[in-house]
């Protein structure tokens, strides 16, 4: 499977974005996929996953209540919508693929299929 992430951008402080993870060469179907982001001078962090079939969902502590994942099984096409932006979540946000168990769903050494990232930039 190839995943092609979209959607950065600038915006202001208290601005919204909507980040788009497309798949293509197979269906999504029993993967779990995931949104991980990498600050400047930091490393690669998770931030949110969604089972593709079922819809269940996780968020990292720091984007929980601001950001939502969802899916378009149709569009084989997954979703962040990020609300309440903060300087803080300037980073480069990546999509990848798992298929570990739940309890292993934050760590990225599980993931593969690394789309090539979309900047989000967060500033005044």
């Amino acid at each position: 499977v190839q995943l092609q992430a979209s959607g950065g951008g600038l915006v202001q402080p208290g601005g919204s974005l909507r980040l788009s993870c497309a798949a293509s060469g197979r269906s999504l179907s029993g993967y779990r996929l995931g949104w991980f982001r990498q600050a400047p001078g930091k490393e690669r962090e998770f931030v949110a996953v969604i089972m593709f079939s079922g819809g269940s969902t996780r968020y990292a502590d720091s984007v929980k209540g601001r950001f939502a994942i969802s899916k378009d099984s149709a569009k084989n096409t997954v979703f962040l919508q990020m609300n309440s932006l903060k300087p803080e979540d300037t980073a480069v946000y990546y999509c990848a693929t798992t298929r570990v168990v739940w309890s292993e769903i934050e760590n990225q050494e599980h993931y593969a299929n690394w789309g090539q990232g979309t900047l989000v930039t967060v500033s005044s």
